[in-house]
Parts: C-alpha cells; sequence; structure tokens
C-alpha cells in the first residue's frame, strides 16, 4: 500500500563551506522551502525546533563535529529591564515606529546599503542589489512585516513638517504563534551612541509583550564568536539544546 507523502517537506543539506563565524570552521546547512499553503504552520514548527528562515527557506546549521551555533530566544514577560537597556530606551524616546506589510521600498535598500557598506563589508550579503533587496523583504509566504523607525519631521519656522521623519532603522520580522521572530534588522550606522541595533530588540520584547507573544526569537548565538556575543545580554533566554528549550540568566 502506498503512502501519500506529497505534504510531508523535503529536506536537503548544503555543501561544506567556510563558517561566516568560526575562523577555520566549515559550515553546512539542512534546509526546506516554505512555499505552500502550510508554510505558515510549518514555520511555526520549525522555528520551535532551531530553524531560521531566509526568504522561503527555512534553515538550521548541520555542521560535522561543530555545535556552536545555538537558536535562542528571549523570555518576555520575566526580560530584566536593567540600567543600560533602559537608558538606550531613552536615547531612542523621539523614533516613531510603524509597522507595515512586509514591501521593499529604495528608502530602506539605500539605508540597508549604507548598513551593509560600514558594518559588513566583504559578508554574505555585501553584494547584494536592490532586486535581492526586494526579494528578502517582498517574497513571503509566511506572516511578514517590516516595521520601520523614523526620526522626528523637521520643524521649520513655517511650522511642522507633516512629511515623514527620515528612516533610521528597521527591521523584517515575523510574526509566529508563540513569538516575534527578527529575521533581519539594520540602521544608520551614522547614529553613533543611540544603540540602534540593541533598541529594537527592546522594542520587540515590548511589542511581543502587548501582543501576549511569549518570546522573541534572536537567530543564532555563537560562542566563541564576538560577532554574536551581543545575544547573550538580553535575560532571561532560553537556548535550544539536545534536551531541548533550557533557560538561561533567570534570577
Amino acid at each position: 500500500m502506498s503512502i501519500e507523502r506529497r505534504n510531508f517537506p523535503q529536506f536537503f543539506i548544503t555543501a561544506p563551506a567556510p563558517c561566516p563565524y568560526l575562523a577555520g570552521k566549515q559550515e553546512r546547512k539542512v534546509f526546506t522551502h516554505l512555499i505552500s499553503s502550510d508554510a505558515r504552520t510549518l514555520h511555526d514548527t520549525l522555528s520551535q525546533g532551531g530553524f531560521r528562515r531566509s526568504q522561503n527557506i527555512a534553515y538550521r546549521p548541520a555542521c560535522e563535529g561543530c555545535s556552536a551555533c545555538v537558536s535562542v530566544r528571549v523570555v518576555v514577560e520575566r526580560f530584566r529591564w536593567t540600567s543600560s537597556f533602559r537608558r538606550t530606551l531613552r536615547l531612542n524616546r523621539h523614533l516613531t515606529t510603524s509597522v507595515l506589510t512586509a514591501r521593499a521600498t529604495a528608502e530602506q535598500y539605500s539605508l540597508f546599503r549604507n548598513y551593509i557598506d560600514d558594518r559588513h563589508e566583504g559578508g554574505g550579503m555585501a553584494d547584494m542589489t536592490v532586486l535581492d533587496y526586494s526579494a528578502m523583504v517582498d517574497e513571503s509566504f509566511v506572516d511578514t512585516r517590516i516595521i520601520e523607525y523614523r526620526a522626528k519631521p523637521a520643524i521649520s519656522l513655517a511650522g511642522p513638517d507633516s512629511r515623514q521623519g527620515p528612516l533610521v532603522a528597521a527591521a523584517l520580522t515575523d510574526i509566529l504563534g508563540d513569538g516575534l521572530s527578527m529575521v533581519y534588522s539594520f540602521y544608520d550606522p551614522g547614529q553613533i551612541g543611540r544603540s540602534l541595533g540593541t533598541f529594537m530588540i527592546l522594542d520587540h520584547i515590548e511589542k511581543a509583550r502587548k501582543m501576549g507573544l511569549p518570546y522573541v526569537y534572536l537567530g543564532y548565538w555563537v560562542q566563541g564568536s564576538s560577532k554574536m556575543a551581543y545575544k547573550s545580554r538580553f535575560l532571561p533566554q532560553e537556548r535550544l539544546t539536545r534536551d531541548g528549550w533550557t533557560e538561561y540568566g533567570a534570577e
């Protein structure tokens, strides 16, 4: 008797490639496509299993002999608002926030390009064109938003400018059944001292709290990688281990 398997996702594995986080290591990823009518449900399930999304691909590391990449999610209701975090909120209290349907704009791409060129030159996204950026934002079969953070409009002698203020940060965010997943975020690298990357995470934690969602998914924390060290600051958090999600940083 044959078994109908069309609704089961197919998984694939990439060839070895240099690890972008740990020198001398090779990375491989297991992945599947998020393109069917079940994409949202599948995305939710895979996210709970440590997968991340990139366009219409869900992936997770599958590196031989290495398990340094650990999925982390912030526990929203018991998040510890340190004095440093509260200071970051105060520094950015002038920003306005808009949660929008995920649609790429030229203004977003200009900000994204400045961020990549300043902070990640030579990285995996360094060669992304405006079409690549549009695909990253627009092509999604899951529940996705683009969250824009803007400075207040300029005030002239004639009165407040009715136009929107300049875009200073943005986050591509998926809405899951149990949380918000920060797919990718970027900001104006010229805004020195405002900790905009930290601010966006804090804002997502507050948004998740208001939505009644228990977690904010931050992707992978990589022990030994300075690029990913910041994720360990947001406590308490759960990390996905062989024994399941395990809490760290609880008082």
